[in-house]
């Protein structure tokens, strides 16, 4: 049976006390990567030195007395398309092996600025274009609850870093669910925050309108320091909102008796739905009415609508977005070409992998003359219906609930020949992506070969307090970690 892991509320007490040190937390966390690595392919880029040296400096500043911020001395991991300053930030693409971004990222700043300490940069699918994480031009990473499986994507990296227990919490970017669904297969909780909510600035964009940075951690209070960080209005990025931040933490302990949990009856009908994800979910859903929350059923007629309304918006998006990578300013070059059009051609049939030139290939068909008000154009207006659904919804409700994903984890290679099978895993995710609202996964039980399964919670614009009070209650009440089965590479 799993042990219940400590919360970074925890691990700052111990370290505060003298319980332990920055260093031995880090290299407690090193030594389980090194031992889980070999097997689960987590990381891009292990950046051991620096951890070390990062760790030793928050041991002897708070020694001195120093004022230390509320990550000090935490180990971490961050998706690689997130730029970190002389690091490596590869989107998991020979496009990308060698760039070595030379600015930082608003969100990864931010939380160097809190004290956290960078372990390792995740591996994702090739510019978080999949969702399996076995399009990254690195090899494939593996499911640390059974390592015959996928961990999801595109944030798959990130949330078995978390999962496997190599850091405390760790950076994904979401643009169709791909913290949510990754989350749900690993076991872990996953937060995709209110569009707008936390800056882009940094990402390596692959659909702009969509994108968006969020925390993975093993539960909800974690999640919520994580967000409280790298949350707020930021100046390099025109999207980012400039509004407030609440404290996400302090309304955790809050009762829900009396919300409105809003029930998509859409979702329950979903193509693929497997029984033991709808009888687990319902298990939840009875749960948070034995917490007092008020159960409603609601409407969102056009909710199945999105995954094709996503795969021509996301696509257009991306086909503009990776345009700049040409062979010229920097990326892959290919060698021993005749002319400028050849050396364009040659370095983006290389470089980029088959799932992102299937991307670019439909995106750039759906944006072309004669095609862009039957698709792109339609697509929007469907995207418009979405987001209306999602308002009335909330007229009735205070947050709404799905399942976070069809399935558990599917064996790995499973869709490798079907791409239409592996987009319907994030059939119940991307409605929320187009709404640009925030939604979380929790863990809510286990299927019968012992893989985790997510319950999709989702808030209203810049709601992200209240959706995760109601999170945090139902995972206190659930314990879930007390059910949890034996996995040797889960600690």
């Amino acid at each position: 049976m799993a042990r219940k892991p400590m919360t970074i509320s925890e691990w700052r007490q111990q370290l505060q006390k003298g319980e332990v040190s920055s260093r031995e937390l880090v290299d407690q966390h090193i030594d389980r990567l090194e031992v889980a690595e070999p097997l689960l392919n987590v990381y891009n880029e292990v950046t051991i030195d620096r951890a070390r040296a990062d760790a030793d400096r928050v041991d002897t500043a708070r020694v001195n007395g120093e004022p230390l911020g509320p990550l000090a001395g935490l180990p971490l991991a961050v998706k690689d398309n997130l730029c970190t300053r002389g690091i490596r930030t590869t989107c998991s693409s020979r496009m990308l092996e060698h760039f070595v971004p030379p600015y930082e990222s608003t969100a990864t700043k931010r939380l160097w600025k809190a004290g956290g300490v960078l372990v390792g940069k995740t591996n994702l699918d090739e510019f978080a274009m999949g969702s399996s994480t076995e399009t990254s031009a690195f090899g494939a990473t593996r499911n640390p609850w059974n390592t015959d499986y996928v961990p999801g994507g595109s944030s798959g990296g990130s949330a078995a870093a978390v999962s496997s227990g190599s850091c405390i919490a760790s950076l994904g970017s979401d643009t169709g669910g791909s913290i949510r669904q990754p989350a749900s297969f690993c076991g872990v909780v996953g937060l995709k925050p209110t569009y707008g909510r936390v800056s882009r600035w940094g990402l390596v964009a692959f659909a702009s309108s969509l994108d968006q940075v969020g925390p993975f951690a093993a539960n909800v209070a974690d999640v919520a320091e994580l967000l409280q960080v790298i949350a707020g209005p930021d100046p390099h990025d025109s999207t980012c909102l400039n509004v407030d931040v609440p404290d996400f933490t302090a309304g955790l302990d809050r009762p829900i008796k009396g919300l409105k949990v809003g029930i998509i009856k859409e979702c329950f009908d979903a193509e693929g739905l497997e029984s033991e994800v709808r009888v687990s979910v319902q298990a939840a859903v009875a749960q948070l009415g034995v917490l007092g929350a008020e159960l409603v059923e609601v409407s969102c007629p056009h909710f199945n609508d999105g995954i094709a309304t996503y795969y021509v918006i996301a696509p257009s998006e991306a086909s503009a977005n990776l345009a700049r990578y040409d062979g010229v300013k920097y990326g892959f070059r290919a060698k021993n070409v005749e002319s400028l059009v050849t050396m364009t051609a040659s370095s983006r049939a290389e470089g980029f992998g088959e799932e992102v030139q299937r991307r670019i290939l439909i995106g750039t068909y759906a944006l072309s003359a004669g095609y862009v008000d039957a698709y792109y154009k339609k697509a929007q207006q469907v995207r418009t219906l979405i987001r209306r659904d999602f308002y009335n919804a909330f007229k009735s409700a205070d947050v709404l609930l799905t399942p976070t994903a069809p399935s558990t984890a599917f064996k790995a290679g499973a869709c490798k020949d079907n791409p239409l099978a592996m987009y319907l895993a994030d059939l119940l995710t991307i409605p929320v992506s187009l709404a640009g609202l925030p939604a979380i996964s929790v863990p809510c039980g286990f299927s019968q070969t012992g893989l985790p399964i997510g319950l999709q919670l989702i808030g209203d614009v810049l709601k992200e307090a209240r959706l995760l009070q109601v999170a945090y209650q139902y995972e206190q009440a659930a314990d879930v970690f007390s059910k949890r089965p034996f996995s040797p590479l889960v600690p």
